[in-house]
């Protein structure tokens, strides 16, 4: 304490260590297999890497590279929109490289953001997304994924959606595909967002860091919707796609006007980032159809077993369409209703370590059942975890 005030800022308050840090320290000090925090337990493309240390040694990015990034990083992103999506960017004015999508997204909401501002979230999100807002002033005001128990599946519901617009709301926070439930939004899900953003005159920013791992259905970036690419900016990033979190390389592409404001807040946070890693990523990029296809497929293996997995051990599970995690209900378990206290407990009870999603609601009690796994992580050690969590039932 200082002159009487708490040393945190009253924005910041509700926002400790974050339950990723908590949990993946919790792994180490049990030795407990961490089907947490998302991030996989193997490197990405040799290529790829190899070609970081390239870089490293031919003397690229060892100083300050540009503040919009590398123009070979930013040409590859506008390919990559073009050929994926038929979007049409600006290397030099419409993309901005960010150090990871967390501060992609943290500089948007200090930039686009008036404080009062409300911005609307679905519900369960990632916690940066509260701390964002919050560090902006802005108010977040949460529209709830519903957990379908029938399908197996979180939808949205596009009433809430408009219900909640007020004449305060500033901009939608989108993720798709969602990242704790695997929500991937359908065409018609998105159109109806697109149409409700032209009609209100609503920013967008679009998390699309999953983009590349969807199994069921397609990834269609709002962007592409008539009237939206001068009101959206599109968040994505290297670390999900090509395994290699660490370097933490994001991106953001949209109107010039969108980009100049972003960039504006965030060459007053990192200024810039990653300058080897830059170049890696632009060769990354330029990878063949067939590493996507593999990524997928191979992913898409491990979603099964583990899903699999996790309902015989007695789990309700919500099998996700995208992403790399997996949603379930412990109540089936019997008796267990708190997610927190089921977690906390859970490596003592058969070394596994997992997410409670209640952190990622203001509605706490809606995620207090709900437990997330990731499933990026080698067969084997998924196999020895679910071998494991089937013991909870004996």
């Amino acid at each position: 304490m200082t002159q009487g005030r708490p040393l945190l800022n009253r924005r910041l308050t509700e926002f400790g260590t974050t339950i990723f840090a908590e949990m993946s320290a919790l792994a180490v000090r049990t030795g407990s297999i961490n089907l947490g925090q998302g991030f996989p337990d193997t490197d990405g493309p040799d290529e790829i890497r190899e070609a970081a240390v390239r870089a490293l040694r031919d003397g690229r990015g060892n100083q300050y590279p540009p503040g919009p990034g590398v123009p070979e990083l930013r040409t590859a992103i506008t390919d990559h929109q073009q050929r994926r999506y038929g979007l049409a960017y600006d290397p030099d004015t419409e993309v901005l490289v960010t150090a990871g999508a967390t501060e992609a997204i943290a500089a948007a909401m200090l930039a686009l953001l008036e404080p009062g501002d409300e911005v609307i979230a679905l519900e369960p999100y990632y916690d940066s997304y509260a701390a964002s807002i919050a560090m902006a002033g802005g108010t977040r005001v949460p529209v709830t994924l519903h957990p379908e128990a029938a399908s197996g599946t979180y939808r949205l519901d596009l009433g809430e959606l408009r219900a909640a617009v007020t004449p305060r709301t500033r901009l939608i926070l989108l993720n798709t595909p969602h990242n704790p439930t695997g929500t991937v939004l359908t065409r018609e899900e998105l159109a109806a967002v697109a149409e409700l953003a032209r009609e209100r005159d609503l920013l967008v920013v679009t998390d699309e860091v999953y983009e590349h791992l969807v199994f069921e259905g397609e990834h269609i970036p709002l962007a592409s919707f008539p009237g939206m690419r001068e009101r959206t900016v599109t968040v994505s990033s290297a670390g999900k796609t090509f395994s290699f979190t660490g370097w933490k390389v994001g991106w953001i592409t949209g109107s010039p006007e969108l980009v100049t404001a972003v960039r504006s807040a965030k060459q007053f946070l990192t200024y810039v980032s990653a300058g080897p890693f830059q170049y890696a990523v632009a060769e990354a990029l330029r990878l063949p159809d067939s590493y996507y296809e593999a990524l997928r497929a191979d992913l898409r293996a491990k979603r099964d077993l583990l899903s699999t997995g996790l309902a015989e051990a007695g789990f309700g599970v919500y099998r996700p369409a995208g992403t790399y995690f997996v949603t379930t209900d412990i109540r089936p378990l019997g008796g267990e209703r708190d997610g927190f206290a089921f977690c906390r407990a859970l490596p003592g009870r058969c070394g596994v370590v997992a997410i409670p999603n209640a952190v990622f609601y203001d509605h706490r009690d809606q995620g207090a059942p709900f437990v997330r796994f990731a499933f990026c992580k080698r067969a084997d050690v998924l196999e020895e975890a679910v071998s494991r969590l089937k013991g909870l039932a004996g």
